[in-house]
């Protein structure tokens, strides 16, 4: 059996799990960023002051047996209200978290809980049970505070400036749990997801980035397909790899790299939010593995959702065939290629 751990936090996290659950003789484990801070998980944390539900629950749900689209316990936590005095744009999924940490009185035996209830494949653990906000310096000396802000601000982004470093207000440590899961790894899976807000969140709490820096596993990191406006403008893939690296204090094994180009009207969509994709500069990089690993369609966002999210997501089936060539040691490309 292999310890497989999925770190970041959102729909990339999502899709990675969904594809990865099913792939037989590993244990997998999610670990997920505590710094979600928009939408229903942004109104939930200011009401209750209890951890973001927002990621956990999407990994949880990922994780729960059976096709996507039969499960009805799946569904049911996805399901968002649109309409309702206060109720609008909730997920069920993020009331019933909420909920049952009021009724057992704690983040880890809730989750716990959660995953028996939806007899997940695997568990699912916050990157720290600390109640924090994410903040953002950037190129130019300015700081944002709170995660929804540094994503999409009031104001919107002059993209004049970068991000520069990031931390946790106030400073926080690595859940136990997710500290042992990291010595336990074979392989730690990074990405996709928006690189400071989601994925590298992880990594500022203190012990993360040293964990995996110490562990003996693999490190599969997969790039983004486009780029966002305000985070990663004008990044290249090298400029990823290089963002992830210096967080987590080592060299990244394995990049997984979308091959495919994008539709026109995917891109079009795209160009109003000044987002394009990300350029392959890794010729000479023999660790890429270049495949086609988008998904065909465009995602609609669902109704009563409050949050801009990716318009084109990876392909479940595509990931989980890569993954589970690198972790059965049976790539069937070369590397570089």
């Amino acid at each position: 059996m292999k310890n497989v751990v999925v770190i970041g936090g959102g729909t990339g996290t999502y899709t990675v799990l969904s594809g990865i659950k099913n792939i037989p003789g590993i244990a997998i484990t999610a670990i997920v960023a505590s710094t979600d801070s928009g939408g229903s998980t942004g109104i939930l944390r200011d009401e209750y002051g209890q951890l973001p539900v927002g990621d956990l629950r999407q990994c949880l749900v990922a994780l729960t047996p059976g096709p996507d689209e039969s499960n009805i316990l799946r569904k049911l936590f996805n399901y968002r209200f649109t309409k309702g005095d206060g109720l609008s744009g909730h997920s069920f999924g993020n009331l019933f978290l909420t909920a049952l940490r009021e009724v057992v009185k704690d983040d880890e035996e809730a989750i716990l809980q959660a995953t028996k209830i939806l007899n997940i494949k695997g568990q699912v653990i916050p990157i720290t049970y600390d109640k924090v906000q994410l903040v953002a310096e950037y190129s130019d000396g300015t700081i944002s505070y709170g995660e929804s802000m540094i994503d999409d601000p009031p104001k919107g982004h002059d993209c004049k400036t970068k991000i520069t470093r990031m931390w946790t207000q106030p400073n926080s440590k690595i859940s136990a749990r997710a500290k042992q899961a990291l010595d336990g790894a074979d392989y730690i899976i990074i990405g996709p997801g928006d690189l400071y807000t989601s994925t590298l969140a992880n990594f500022v709490v203190e012990g993360a980035c040293l964990a995996v820096s110490r562990s003996k596993a693999k490190v599969i990191y997969i790039v983004n397909v486009v780029s966002k406006y305000g985070e990663t403008h004008g990044f290249m893939a090298s400029n990823y790899i290089d963002e992830i690296e210096k967080y987590i204090l080592r060299r990244v094994d394995y990049v997984m790299l979308n091959s495919k180009s994008v539709n026109d009207e995917i891109l079009r969509g795209y160009a109003k939010e000044r987002a394009y994709p990300v350029e392959d500069d890794l010729q000479n990089d023999m660790r890429v593995i270049r495949r086609n690993l988008i998904s065909g369609k465009i995602v609609k966002r669902r109704k009563g959702d409050k949050v801009k999210r990716s318009l084109l997501r990876h392909d479940i089936t595509k990931l989980r065939k890569v993954i589970e060539e690198i972790i059965t040691e049976k790539l069937t490309t070369n590397l570089g290629g």
